[in-house]
């Protein structure tokens, strides 16, 4: 397999799987494309119909979602580890992953993810706190159903917290102020090996997109 992926200091959607396949230990080939160079977009014609990223080459398989490769993934690879097994669980894990993927512009606007910045608050509209507001809530209800097991949103780690990793560093980088059930799952998932690698790679870029240096 193939995961291209974009900057790791900015393309939180290429996390989203990228963490998902090393959490589960998935063997893939990754390739990286540069988001927002004059080449991407000849590259991407090669590669992907949206030209957009993540894409997963799989054989002849070309999945150009950031949702659905993790869903492919969880059926072809992981024997549905990905996701809750409780069926209700798993519906709920399902609908904050949507939640996710179609929503919170105002914090992708006013909060880009770039590991690059120095950590410090700043000063957001009151759309994006009602999201912020909005997320936390999410993380409080899942942590407090579901986290007396290994402290992720639904017990084990799950489609999930993939998605929400990329919230998880924004909060960390932006110095949001969260619960303290909430500060300890973040910084359980700022310690996972995968995105510690993830991290260290993303510092060592040097490519800077101008709209994500708010």
């Amino acid at each position: 397999m193939k995961l291209v992926i974009g900057n790791k200091n900015y393309s939180s959607w290429s996390l989203r799987p990228w963490l998902l396949m090393e959490q589960f230990s998935l063997t893939f080939e990754e390739t990286k494309i540069w988001l927002f160079s004059e080449q991407m977009n000849e590259q991407m014609k090669a590669l992907s119909p949206s030209l957009k990223v993540p894409v997963l080459i799989d054989q002849k398989l070309v999945i150009w979602d950031s949702l659905a490769i993790c869903e492919y993934l969880n059926e072809e690879y992981l024997n549905g580890k990905a996701w809750p097994q409780n069926a209700i669980k798993k519906a709920g894990a399902r609908a904050i992953c949507a939640e996710m993927h179609s929503g919170f512009f105002e914090i992708r606007e006013q909060m880009p993810m770039n590991l690059h910045r120095e950590r410090a608050s700043i000063n957001l509209t009151e759309q994006a706190l009602s999201e912020v507001a909005r997320i936390i809530a999410i993380f409080c209800q899942c942590l407090t159903e579901n986290g007396d097991s290994d402290g992720f949103l639904f017990g084990k780690f799950s489609i999930a917290d993939a998605f929400y990793m990329p919230i998880v560093a924004r909060f960390n980088c932006y110095q949001v102020s969260v619960p303290k059930d909430v500060q300890v799952y973040m910084d359980q998932m700022l310690s996972l090996p995968a995105y510690k690698t993830w991290l260290v790679e993303a510092l060592d870029e040097q490519a800077v997109i101008a709209q994500a240096e708010v």
